[in-house]
Parts: structure tokens; sequence; C-alpha cells
């Protein structure tokens, strides 16, 4: 009996040692390891009152500065805004603006524009349309950035139908949106004299040395039954075409600006320019608007108040808060527990 007890416990040792290592052998239970179990050496800050008041009032003494100083310099930007398209149709057309705009009637309109305050050179000229969906993903695609580059991808017109081909011809450029080109023009007088618009280095440098190539003339342009908007000048290449170059360069929203120009001179206050305009473009289709903008510019950009207002935004929100965190606070103070207690502090790492 006794011989025998001490081998039925080391056979059944034997089984139980088996099976425990087979169960090991057959767990998905992974390896641990200080990085699977996020046990690795880590920041771990505890949201105290005193830290959370600080990280507002923190925020808002950077923020509410940063506001004041964008919101001035938005101000300071001096802008002429002139909305045209209407008044520059004739009082017996206005029933069938879309007719009149493609007809060959003279579309000339003189628009007079005063002057609120000082304007330092240079001053913008802008054109801006409003309800021009350029981000319609047919028109935007509708182009062949190949073609435009090289003298040798003339015929890679396959994206830009409708305006691919013309009489049997590519058409360089291609696609809609070098076809529906804007054509308004703007001349300006003041104190009788012509006041020039310089219309060199309106475009992205980089898009004149590296998308538009410098052999690449237009050819067969605005030559089909339909004419799109303005023509290009055939003995020109499309790196010097800088309207083009502008109006190119899609916009993201359906209300945009498109720089036309720059006025080098000074304009004071009470200034009066004229404005002999020529209404070319047909935004009558899609119930558009145009408008003409002089604009000058701040370190900061044109003008824009929301960047401004939104710093103002943040940081008086901050503030609000880190004032009623301490009123909280010293009104009804809540007893904080012992860090010493948490999980990581009391027993790190052990396993």
């Amino acid at each position: 009996m006794n011989s025998d007890t001490p081998s039925s416990s080391a056979g059944g040792g034997g089984t139980g040692s088996a099976d425990t290592t087979g169960a090991r052998r057959n767990s998905k239970r992974p390896k641990y390891s200080r990085f699977t179990q996020q046990e690795l050496p880590a920041c771990k800050p505890i949201l105290t009152p005193k830290w959370v008041i600080s990280a507002f009032l923190l925020v808002s003494v950077v923020f509410i500065p940063i506001g004041v100083v964008s919101l001035f310099a938005s101000r300071d930007v001096v802008e002429i805004v002139d909305r045209y398209d209407s008044e520059c149709i004739p009082a017996d057309a206005r029933n069938n603006k879309v007719g009149f705009i493609q007809s060959s009637q003279v579309k000339t309109c003189n628009r007079t524009l005063r002057v609120p305050k000082h304007m330092k050179k240079p001053i913008y000229v802008y054109y801006q349309l409003d309800n021009f969906y350029q981000n319609h993903r047919r028109y935007v695609k509708s182009r062949s950035d190949q073609q435009l580059r090289s003298p040798g991808n003339e015929d890679d017109t396959s994206a830009c139908k409708p305006e691919d081909n013309a009489n049997g011809m590519p058409i360089v450029p291609c696609g809609l949106v070098a076809w529906s080109l804007f054509n308004d023009t703007y001349d300006f007088t003041h104190n009788n004299q012509q006041l020039a618009v310089n219309k060199r280095e309106i475009s992205w440098k980089s898009d004149r040395d590296r998308k538009f190539g410098k052999k690449v003339y237009p050819k067969n342009f605005q030559n089909g039954t339909l004419i799109g908007g303005a023509r290009l000048d055939p003995l020109k290449p499309l790196s010097e075409q800088e309207d083009l170059i502008v109006w190119m360069r899609t916009a993201a929203l359906p209300t945009f600006r498109k720089l036309y120009g720059k006025i080098e001179t000074d304009l004071q206050a009470g200034d009066v320019i004229s404005v002999t305009l020529e209404n070319n473009y047909n935004t009558y289709s899609f119930d558009g608007k145009k408008k003409l903008v002089l604009s000058t510019t701040s370190w900061l950009g044109g003008k824009n108040d929301f960047l401004g207002i939104a710093y103002l935004t943040v940081g008086g929100l901050c503030f609000f808060l880190a004032m009623v965190f301490i009123i909280i606070y010293l009104v009804k103070p809540r007893q904080l527990g012992d860090p010493s207690y948490l999980s990581w502090n009391r027993n790190p790492g052990s396993h």
C-alpha cells in the first residue's frame, strides 16, 4: 500500500505537469512585455483644480493678445467692394440678362468709386465671383496638366471633354477650366489720368515655372461654336499668360476672389476713381454675382476678421472657464485623494 502510494502520486503529478504545459502552449495570451501592457515610462498628469485653472489662464493670456493684434491688423486694411453685374445691364434688357450678355451689343459700363481712407501702394485689384462652383468634380478634372507643361503633349486631351477638340484639331489649353476664363476688363482713371494696372507677377511663381510651359502656345482656343470666356494671345507662351494661370488655380468655395492686377500708386481719402469696365462674363445663367474689389494688405494679408475673432473667442471662453473653476474651488472646495493610491504609483510593473 505504502509503496504504491508514492508511485500513484508521481504518476498523477506527471500528468498534471503535462496538462499545465499543454494549456500554456495552446493559450492565446500574449507574452508579457512592458510595451504591450502599456507600462513604459510615461507622463501621467493628475488634473487638479490648480493645474486646470492654470492651463485655462495660460491659453487666455496667449490667445487674447493675438486676437486683438490680428483684429487691428485686419481693420487697418482698406477695401472697396463694388457689385456691378446688375447695374451694368441696360434697363430695357434687365428682363433678359442672359440674352443681353450673349449678344454682340456693346457692354461698356462706367462706375465711380470713392476712396474712404488713405490707401498705400500696392493696391490689389480683384474680381469676385459668387455662386460659381469651380470645385465641381467634372469641372476640376476637365484639364490636361501634361499639355500645359510640354508642347510634345499637345494631343493629350483625353480628360478635357467636352472642350478637347474643335474643327478636328486639339485645343491648347483644353478643358472647361481654361474655356471659362474670366473676360471682364477694367480701366481706372484718377484726376483725368489713367491709373496703370500692373498685371505682372500676379500668379504664383511655382505655377509659372513648373505648371505652364515656356514653349507651349495657345492653339485653336475659343474656336468652337460656343465661346466660354476670354481669348488668349497666340504669340505668348502660357507661362506669360498670367490671367490664365491665376484662373486655373481653382477655388475651393463658391465665393472667391482672384487677382486681376496691382495699382502702384497711393490713393488719398476722398479721391474719386472712375472705372470703365467691359461686362462680358456670363454669370446670369446661374444667378451669380460679380464684384470689383480694391484692397490694401497688412502683415497678416487681406481683410479678414475671422482669425482675430476666433482667437478672442477661444481666449475669452478659456478665461471665463478659469474664473468659474476658481469660484467653485474657493466656494465649495473638494478634498483631493491621495495620488499614492493610483495603480501606477502603488505597484508599477509587478506581475
